[in-house]
């Protein structure tokens, strides 16, 4: 039996569809959209990116959530200034609340102790990211974010055909790599038949308080023609903000709000 490449346009086999491996949600939870941030490596801004696309999303209005589904290196809590534990009954999980009122949750916010490691198999995390899912009592959500861990292993596979993704958007950083690492994360959706939404480029430049010339210090940016050459819609060209880790230290990445990840998010909510 040959192995399954998850494109079921292309495929001989007698097997059912990867829909029918989608999870229902927890009969309390109403989840409108559901839009997956992933990247090819690790380090480019990932979670920074879902926590101001889900700002973004606050800000206007919108019922908002964020599963945190890299649960090797959840950073969601953190950022988002989030210290309480989740709580709990028969019927389910109550997932945390934001200074702001973002939904979240995180495998951070059910250990005892956020400094242990999580050392468990791809499956056992499988599992849990599943039970984020279905487990949770999310309530009425207009839009969710779901941080991926970078690559595309068993969670980001696990995501793609449990919960009804309807598209992803793909964050880099500006290197020779850039196009491979997205060329991955593209081919990969596509194996899934979801819709790449756009590509963040952090990183980009950094503009100069005082000329406000624009920098390049990881050399010219290729977002541009990274986007055309696999047919992305829509892209960002991140810059360096010093305040941002700051306040993803403090945890205010609420605070954080620019003009470039608003025109994103709003040209990638038309799509």
């Amino acid at each position: 039996m040959s192995e399954c490449t998850h494109d079921c346009s292309t495929c001989t086999s007698k097997c059912e569809k990867s829909e029918s491996l989608l999870e229902k949600p927890s009969k309390y939870s109403d989840i409108k959209k559901v839009i997956a941030v992933v990247s090819g490596k690790g380090g480019v801004g990932k979670s920074l990116t879902t926590a101001m696309l889900a700002s973004e999303a606050n800000r206007q209005g919108l019922r908002t959530a964020v599963l945190d589904a890299d649960l090797t290196g959840p950073s969601i809590p953190k950022i988002f200034g989030v210290d309480e534990k989740a709580t709990g009954d028969e019927e389910g999980i109550e997932p945390v609340m934001t200074r702001n009122g973002i939904k979240i949750m995180s495998v951070n916010l059910l250990l005892e102790d956020t400094g242990a490691p999580v050392i468990w198999r791809g499956p056992v995390i499988a599992g849990v990211v599943k039970q984020f899912w279905t487990d949770v009592k999310w309530g009425d959500i207009d839009i969710m974010f779901i941080d991926c861990p970078p690559g595309t292993g068993d969670v980001p596979i696990t995501v793609f055909q449990s919960i009804p993704v309807k598209g992803i958007v793909v964050v880099t950083s500006p290197q020779e790599l850039v196009s491979v690492i997205v060329e991955k994360a593209v081919n990969m959706a596509k194996m899934m038949n979801i819709p790449v939404l756009g590509v963040v480029q952090n990183m980009s430049y950094y503009e100069c308080e005082n000329c406000g010339k624009k920098h390049y210090i990881f050399g010219e940016s290729k977002v541009a023609e990274t986007a055309k050459e696999f047919g992305i819609k829509h892209y960002c060209e991140m810059p360096i903000i010093p305040e941002a880790a700051a306040k993803c230290d403090e945890g205010k990445a609420e605070e954080i709000e620019t003009e470039e990840m608003k025109d994103f998010f709003n040209a990638v909510m038309k799509d």
